[in-house]
């Protein structure tokens, strides 16, 4: 998504002690030609990403692994800024081979020639994923990454708190009102206020941000959406701290002090780290509606420097190949940061840990961003409503109204 969340995540928590991977094959080394034994060219490629500080160890361990049994080096690299930091180096052709993203760059990337169609050089069965992994990585017939994990936001529990998940919104709201108390640093929730994280309750009556296959495409000025922004504010806001980024947002549940928090599974990890007491359950229930939260697929993308070939891209591709389809390294994303694989063997699985069934559930229940090239111009107005109603600068309506007509206007 466009609003840099990963980057974001660094300032909470500190690493997570890391199991080793399992995985590792036999190791090729490199003759001095730069082949192996097998006559293989070797590659070397650059794989960008943007991650939270405690799923760094993982990574790295990760990338360590494939470089020790294959003839190929991968260097990693995280990076801030993705968006700012692709959109201007991709060009200028001094990119990465592959960046790790959500899918709902597919289509504005594809189009602006970012990334590439590689489906003729893959050496991976699409049906290995997921349905919704499947059409999320492909743009009108090219695929132009491999996905890996999905996410979304769902209920968070402090069990030291709640003694049982809320069924209903209404049963959450009783239990912040009697938890919340600021001046004690106590807070009933831990919510980040961003298009991405509310976007099940905008769209829970009816609204919707956008969908290329309504008319209008464009819905974040309906009366529906209106009324989920309205639903928000009244019910959330009213016992979370008063500032709406994810930093200020986060670090309550983290320390011990909200009842609640909605949240992704990349939250986890610090969670785990910080020996935080919770449970993971669905969004609850609201009469009249259905939480509907965009829903993402995390993917190596195919950059624009694959094209060209060579030893390098294929360096990148069988990284990619192999980190999308190993499942003891996605078992223990699952394990320990609450990864949900989009591997059909692992989904279900009762090898999973139960936070991750209930993102799972959480996923099932939500909607996929849109992969139109006109989605990336939906998320920066979005942001700047949702703080203004936050903030009370603005009325929902207002807010909501003004950033459609901003949106209108960047599409032209």
């Amino acid at each position: 998504m466009t609003m840099d969340r990963r980057t974001v995540l660094k300032h909470v928590g500190g690493a997570a002690g890391i199991a080793a991977l399992a995985g590792c094959t036999s190791v090729q080394e490199s003759n001095s030609d730069g082949t192996t034994d097998s006559g293989e060219s070797s590659g070397k490629a650059k794989a960008w990403y943007s991650l939270p500080e405690t799923e760094m160890p993982q990574r790295k361990q990760a990338i360590k692994s494939f470089n020790q049994q294959s003839p190929h080096t991968i260097k990693g690299a995280d990076i801030s800024e993705m968006e700012k930091k692709t959109t201007s180096t991709i060009p200028a052709g001094q990119g990465p081979k592959t960046f790790e993203w959500a899918h709902d760059w597919v289509g504005d990337y594809y189009e602006r020639g970012f990334v590439v169609d590689q489906s003729d050089a893959v050496d991976v069965s699409l049906d290995q994923f997921i349905g919704p992994a499947r059409e999320a990585i492909q743009y009108e017939g090219n695929l132009v990454g491999l996905p890996h994990d999905a996410e979304t936001v769902t209920l968070i529990y402090n069990t030291d708190v709640v003694d049982s998940p809320p069924e209903t919104v209404s049963d959450m709201v009783s239990t912040m009102e009697e938890y919340h108390a600021p001046k004690q640093n106590k807070y009933g929730l831990s919510y980040p206020f961003d298009p991405y994280f509310t976007s099940a309750w905008l769209q829970a009556f009816g609204g919707y941000y956008f969908d290329p296959n309504e008319d209008p495409m464009l819905g974040v000025d309906k009366k529906e959406t209106v009324r989920g922004l309205k639903f928000a504010l009244d019910n959330f806001a009213p016992y979370m701290p008063d500032d709406a980024k994810y930093e200020t947002q986060a670090a309550p549940f983290a320390d011990g002090n909200a009842a609640f928090a909605i949240n992704g599974p990349w939250y986890l990890a610090t969670l785990n780290d910080k020996d935080v007491n919770y449970g993971v359950t669905t969004l609850p229930t609201v009469d009249g509606g259905e939480p509907k939260p965009y829903t993402g697929i995390t993917m190596w993308y195919f950059s624009k420097g694959m094209k060209q070939g060579g030893a390098d891209t294929k360096a990148a591709r069988k990284f990619i190949e192999w980190y999308a389809t190993n499942e003891d390294l996605i078992r223990k994303r699952a394990e320990k940061q609450g990864a949900i694989p989009v591997l059909d063997s692992l989904v279900g699985s009762d090898d999973l840990p139960s936070q991750v069934t209930a993102f799972s559930k959480s996923v099932d229940q939500g909607t996929p961003m849109p992969t139109h090239p006109k989605m990336n111009k939906v998320w920066p107005p979005m942001k700047t409503a949702l703080t203004k109603a936050f903030n009370g600068d603005a009325s929902p309506e207002a807010a909501l109204n003004q950033a459609a007509k901003t949106i209108r206007n960047k599409w032209g």
